[in-house]
């Protein structure tokens, strides 16, 4: 899961007041409080796209900062600003067609020997390179740690797509991972 800033609740309280009376020196606190972990998940979204990445997180401000009156603390501000954050990724990567479909079939399956040189930064080109329909459920189940319900409620597709994606898109890291480390 990406680490989000501990939650100080009365400074928490004090941003959020602000910001609901419009004070933009609270929003710029709030915006710098969350913004790296915010823009580290929708980086692993929309593939190790920068740019992308970045309008979704100004996308993502703007729709908070909208509707921040809605925020109801029914969990911490920061899960709420990461699920906006999400959602803004998701409908980047589909207004950029780039949720595309991958053909199980086409690839074989081979078993990966664990290497010691594999590195977090192969890893993550191993991810970035994943279709993107699989990248998105992949990150967002593996990586941030929401359940296959929560993904598809998301992403508009069914419970039973989102472990089909997870599954293909796993084996597709094994199948890169492996030509990676032969």
């Amino acid at each position: 899961m990406t680490s989000l800033p501990a939650s100080n609740t009365s400074e928490e309280q004090q941003l959020l007041t602000g910001c609901l009376a419009q004070d933009r020196q609270a929003q710029y606190q709030l915006y710098q409080r969350y913004k790296t972990a915010m823009f580290s998940c929708a980086l692993r979204i929309l593939g190790g796209d920068h740019d992308l990445a970045q309008d979704a997180l100004q996308d993502a401000f703007v729709d908070v900062f909208r509707q921040l009156a809605s925020f109801r603390q029914q969990s911490t501000l920061g899960a709420w600003i990461k699920t906006i954050v999400v959602r803004r990724a998701l409908a980047t990567l589909r207004r950029e067609q780039r949720m595309e479909v991958y053909d199980p079939e086409r690839h074989p399956e081979p078993l990966v020997p664990w290497h010691d040189q594999l590195t977090g930064q192969a890893l993550e080109k191993a991810i970035d390179e994943l279709p993107a329909g699989y990248r998105a459920v992949f990150c967002l189940i593996e990586v941030e740690g929401y359940l296959h319900r929560e993904v598809a409620e998301m992403l508009g597709i069914s419970e039973g797509t989102t472990k089909s994606q997870l599954f293909h898109a796993k084996r597709m890291l094994k199948i890169k991972l492996h030509h990676l480390y032969l």
